[in-house]
């Protein structure tokens, strides 16, 4: 497939959010992307549901979560938006699990977590949710792997990971999950490691090059994960520098790249939004050492 020329890349405005927010969770079903709960500007969590319909190029007020929250995970389960754990009104991690069903218009309470947990990562295999890791009440990660049936709505526990994480990137290939990176209070991890759900086994893979947190993160076409820049946590006495590295794990020959065979973002940055599309990997905005990025790039994957 011929890779597209990065002039053939243009911006287009749409319509602004009906209200300003952070730590919101975002899911796409049926083509129209649905914008969940976060942070207003007073920095407390909200209860918004807007749909955004990309033919009117408008949004749409919808009944809200029951349960104001931010940073949330969220899984799509045919219809239904799964809505799981992240921080109350209280700034405390919460238990609830609430579902909204896009074509009937309205919320329900599910079975909740075990315990109270944010920083959960979230990816679904036949039509179940994997719930991984997160952090408790207690302030401390969790190795928690759990899994939710929509038909009996119970939630069951998994063989627990080998590394207790937050914040972790979680992918599904196949019959396996991937999960990389997250943290332990607030320290980036290296921790890389792989749950085989037909064996109910955890593998340990070669670690992550560096501990980085605030990068991009992007599994392409090609089975492959990729880490772009962010902020490389310094050893010792050394401050947190920004980078623009870029690591590739490559799942079929279960190594990481060399440097020589990856090729770096033009310019360092952190917490970005990274994307693969058409053959190439696209930064925008983000944090530098001294500025706040406007800008993109539209970079190559070889």
């Amino acid at each position: 497939m011929a890779v597209p020329s990065a002039n053939e890349f243009h911006w287009q405005s749409l319509a602004r959010l009906p209200t300003g927010r952070v730590y919101h969770s975002l899911s796409e079903v049926g083509g129209q992307m649905y914008m969940l709960g976060g942070c207003d500007a007073a920095g407390r969590p909200c209860p918004g549901l807007e749909l955004y319909s990309p033919e009117g190029d408008r949004w749409i007020s919808l009944p809200p979560m029951p349960t104001p929250r931010a940073g949330a995970a969220v899984a799509v389960l045919g219809k239904q938006i799964l809505v799981v754990g992240g921080v109350g009104e209280d700034q405390s991690p919460l238990k609830v699990v609430e579902i909204y069903n896009t074509e009937e218009g309205r919320w329900r309470k599910r079975s909740s977590l075990r315990e109270a947990l944010m920083g959960v990562s979230i990816t679904v295999k036949d039509g179940r949710a994997l719930a991984v890791g997160g952090m408790g009440a207690d302030l401390l990660p969790r190795s928690t792997l759990q899994q939710y049936d929509l038909r009996k709505d119970m939630w069951a526990l998994l063989p627990p990971m080998p590394t207790p994480r937050y914040d972790a990137n979680t992918h599904l290939l196949g019959n396996k999950v991937y999960v990389a990176g997250g943290r332990q209070c607030k320290r980036p991890l290296k921790a890389f490691e792989v749950y085989d759900t037909e064996t109910r086994s955890w593998t340990t893979l070669p670690t992550m090059p560096c501990k980085r947190s605030y990068g991009g993160v992007i599994w392409d076409a090609s089975r492959r994960l990729c880490l772009l820049g962010g902020l490389r946590q310094g050893g010792g006495h050394q401050s947190s520098k920004f980078t623009k590295n870029v690591n590739i794990f490559d799942t079929n020959q279960g190594v990481w790249l060399k440097s020589e065979e990856t090729v770096a973002m033009k310019t360092k940055r952190a917490d970005f939004a990274a994307a693969f599309l058409r053959g190439r990997m696209i930064v925008a905005g983000g944090l530098g050492a001294e500025f706040t990025f406007n800008t993109s790039r539209i970079n190559l994957l070889k």
